[in-house]
C-alpha cells in the first residue's frame, strides 16, 4: 500500500459530458457557447458548455432564461443513443483498471484501486492513467478525477479542478482538507437540509465535523450522523461493483400548463411506455411505481407505491400511476408530468408468470411491438388515442439513474 493509505477510491467525472460529446462529433461546436436541450420555450438545458458557463447558464435552467443570459448560445438537441454509447465504452475502460467499478450515472463511476499499486503506480499517478486512458478510448473527451482514501472524499474531489482536473487527496489531511468547504459540498446536504444546517450555525463543513453529533441527531436525525461521519471524512462504504439502477424514469416537460386529467393520463401513458421497455429490454421488472407532477410555480408533487406483484408491463404501470393520479391535493395547472419505477429486480421467471392473465397477454403484445421498434423505429406502432393528437411535450432524458431517494417531496 502506498504510504499510510488503507484503500484507494477513485471517482472519475466526464467534464460537460453531453455538449462535449456534441462538440467531439462536430468540430464547428469546439469553442462556442453550447448548450444541449430543447429549444422549445419550456425546454431545459440539460448540459452547458464550459464556454457557456461564464455567462451564468447551468444545467436544469429553463432554456428561455438560458438564452437570454448567453443569446450568442447554440442549441442542439440530445442524442441520448449516443451518449449511452459513448459512456458504455468508458465504463467498459474502467473496468480494465478494476473489477469494481460503480457507476452513478451515464458519465461518472467509482473505481476501487486498492492493491493495484504495482500495476498504476501510486495514486496520482493513478488518476493521471485514467484520464490519459479516457482521452484516448473518446477521441479527445476530459475527465475529472478525484483520488482519496473514500469514496465521499474522492467525489468531492473529482469536482475542485474542474474541467480536466485531478486531485488527490491523501487519507491524512482529508479531513483538514474538506473543512473550509461549505456545508453543501456534504453528500445529501440538498437545497431543503442546507438551510436547517446553516440554521444551527453550521456553515463549512469543519463546522459539521467540530458538532456535537447528539446535536446533530437531535436537530436532524439519521441524517445529522451521517453528515458529522462525512465531516471527519469517513466513510466505510465500499466500492459496489454489481450496483444495478434502482429506478427507471421518464418526465414530460409540457409546451402549456395543464390541468385536464384526460391530458395528464396520456403523458402518463407515454411515460409507461417507455419506462416499460427499458425495463424489458434490461430484464428488469418493477416493485413499485411513482408520479411526479410539477406546477407552474415549479413546485414538485410525488406520490409513490407499492406493487402487488413486480411487473415490466406499461398497462400495469399505467393503472397504478392512474390510482396515484387521485392522491394529489392540487389541481394544478402543471408544467412537467412524469412517471418512475423503482425497487428494481431481476426479472428471473417473474415475467414468465400469469401468461394467460390480463396482463400476462398484455406483455406478449407489448413484447412483440418491441421487436416491431427494434426492426423499423420505435413509431412504428402508435396508440390509437395518440393518433392526430397534438404532441405539447417535450421529452427530458428518459435515461435510467441511480437514486438513492427516491421521489422525495
Amino acid at each position: 500500500m502506498h504510504g499510510d493509505w488503507p484503500r484507494i477510491v477513485a471517482h472519475a467525472d466526464m467534464d460537460s459530458f453531453y455538449a462535449a460529446v456534441e462538440q467531439l462529433d462536430d468540430p464547428t461546436l469546439r469553442g462556442k457557447p453550447l448548450l444541449v436541450g430543447s429549444a422549445r420555450a419550456r425546454g431545459v438545458v440539460l448540459t452547458a458548455s464550459y464556454e457557456a458557463r461564464p455567462f451564468g447558464v447551468g444545467s436544469a435552467m429553463p432554456m428561455v432564461k438560458a438564452r437570454r443570459l448567453c443569446p450568442n448560445a447554440v442549441v442542439v438537441p440530445p442524442r441520448f443513443e449516443r451518449y449511452q454509447e459513448i459512456s458504455a465504452a468508458i465504463m467498459r475502460l474502467f473496468g480494465d483498471f478494476s473489477p469494481e467499478v460503480e457507476p452513478l450515472s451515464l458519465d461518472e463511476a467509482f473505481i476501487e484501486m486498492t492493491g493495484s499499486e504495482r500495476l498504476f503506480g501510486d495514486p496520482e499517478t493513478m488518476g493521471n492513467r485514467l484520464k490519459e486512458a479516457i482521452r484516448e478510448a473518446t477521441g479527445g473527451l476530459t475527465a475529472s478525477v478525484g483520488v482519496s482514501a473514500t469514496k465521499y472524499v474522492a467525489k468531492v474531489a473529482s469536482a475542485h479542478q474542474k474541467p480536466d482536473g485531478l486531485t488527490v487527496v491523501p487519507p491524512d489531511s482529508a479531513k483538514a482538507w474538506l473543512a473550509p468547504m461549505p456545508v453543501a459540498r456534504l453528500w445529501g446536504a440538498g437545497a431543503k437540509t442546507e438551510p436547517r444546517l446553516v440554521a444551527l450555525g453550521l456553515r463549512t463543513i469543519g463546522d459539521v465535523a467540530d458538532a456535537d453529533p447528539k446535536l446533530l441527531v437531535d436537530k436532524l436525525g439519521k441524517l445529522g450522523l451521517h453528515f458529522y461521519t462525512l465531516a471527519q471524512a469517513t466513510d466505510p462504504r465500499r466500492v459496489d461493483g454489481g450496483r444495478k439502477s434502482k429506478s427507471i424514469g421518464s418526465e414530460n416537460t409540457l409546451a402549456c400548463d395543464v390541468r385536464d386529467k384526460g391530458e395528464i393520463k396520456r403523458h402518463l401513458r407515454r411515460s409507461a411506455d417507455k419506462i416499460a421497455r427499458r425495463l424489458r429490454a434490461k430484464g428488469l421488472v418493477a416493485c413499485g411505481v411513482g408520479v411526479k407532477l410539477k406546477t407552474a410555480d415549479f413546485k414538485s408533487l410525488t406520490r409513490q407505491k407499492q406493487l402487488a406483484e413486480p411487473t415490466d408491463v406499461a398497462d400495469q404501470l399505467y393503472v397504478t400511476g392512474e390510482e396515484l393520479l387521485g392522491a394529489f391535493g392540487h389541481s394544478g395547472p402543471f408544467r412537467l408530468v412524469g412517471m418512475v419505477a423503482y425497487d428494481l429486480a431481476p426479472a428471473g421467471a417473474t415475467a414468465q408468470a400469469g401468461l394467460f392473465d390480463t396482463f400476462g397477454r398484455r406483455r406478449q403484445l407489448e413484447v412483440a411491438i418491441d421487436g416491431l421498434a427494434t426492426r423499423f423505429g420505435g413509431k412504428v406502432v402508435q396508440r390509437g388515442e395518440e393518433l392526430g393528437a397534438e404532441r405539447a411535450a417535450t421529452l427530458a432524458p428518459n435515461l435510467d439513474f441511480l437514486d438513492d431517494e427516491i421521489l422525495e417531496d
